[in-house]
């Protein structure tokens, strides 16, 4: 194997090692929010600009997962999908365009938005944490603490995104987001933030599920809201019961 690629997949396995650790606490205080947001009925927002839009949307509309979650989308924000793509990062430093977004959605108090942002310092991941919980929701940040230590915010305040948070999970990654370097290569490279900001994402959905899956199997609940692939027969009947049953709390159908 390329020593590279052995090296990509080390730093990629040893981060998700220590993120398995390390937050353990926080998945879990993650989860059970989640799951009391599930079982009282209320809607679930994932957000994330730039590249941290994957992990948002990883959990949105998918097999296996929850079917009441769903993507807070502001146009522009998804990086790539925009032309040009920088202006994606320009709108990322935009006051008030997160109070507009969050005001024209349908949360409401007693809702959950996950809200992802690598370095938690842009005016964006800020204002929106700290509007949405004003607003009654509650917050869970994915970020890494690192990049408050070395790092100034760019919001006015000086805040970050973990300063308004009730959940604050930590990826670990390192500022500048690169695991690899080259003697010919003049910056870092091989990014390790979007699969193991997945992975935590998918933790904390798998650990929600197995506290509504106990409550089912104990008589208490019925079963979790729960997709299943297209891919099998049946498939897609399951899920457009499991929509019309929920669809006061989906968003992405019409």
């Amino acid at each position: 194997m390329n020593d590279l690629v052995g090296s990509y997949f080390d730093a990629a396995i040893a981060h998700l090692n220590r993120v398995r650790e390390e937050e353990a606490d926080t998945i879990e205080a993650a989860a059970a929010l989640l799951a009391e947001a599930i079982t009282e009925g209320r809607r679930v927002f994932t957000f994330g600009a730039g590249h941290s839009s994957l992990p948002a949307q990883d959990v949105v509309y998918r097999a296996g997962g929850l079917v009441p979650v769903n993507l807070l989308n502001v146009p522009g924000m998804a990086g790539v999908t925009m032309m040009p793509a920088p202006l994606s990062s320009a709108l990322e430093r935009v006051s008030g365009l997160a109070t507009s977004a969050l005001d024209l959605t349908p949360a409401t108090s007693g809702d959950l938005l996950f809200l992802i942002s690598l370095s938690g310092r842009q005016v964006m991941p800020v204002e929106l944490a700290r509007y949405a919980r004003d607003r009654g929701l509650k917050v869970i940040g994915v970020t890494s603490l690192a990049y408050p230590g070395e790092v100034p915010s760019a919001h006015p305040s000086g805040a970050y995104l973990k300063d308004h948070c009730d959940v604050v999970l930590d990826n670990k990654i390192a500022v500048g987001d690169g695991e690899l370097s080259h003697p010919g290569a003049e910056t870092s490279f091989g990014p390790v933030s979007t699969l193991v900001t997945s992975a935590l994402m998918q933790a904390v959905v798998a650990s929600a599920v197995g506290r509504l899956a106990d409550r089912a199997a104990a008589g208490e609940a019925p079963a979790p809201p729960l997709f299943r692939s297209g891919n099998v027969p049946g498939g897609t009947e399951w899920n457009a019961k499991q929509m019309a049953d929920n669809a006061e709390r989906i968003f992405y159908t019409y």
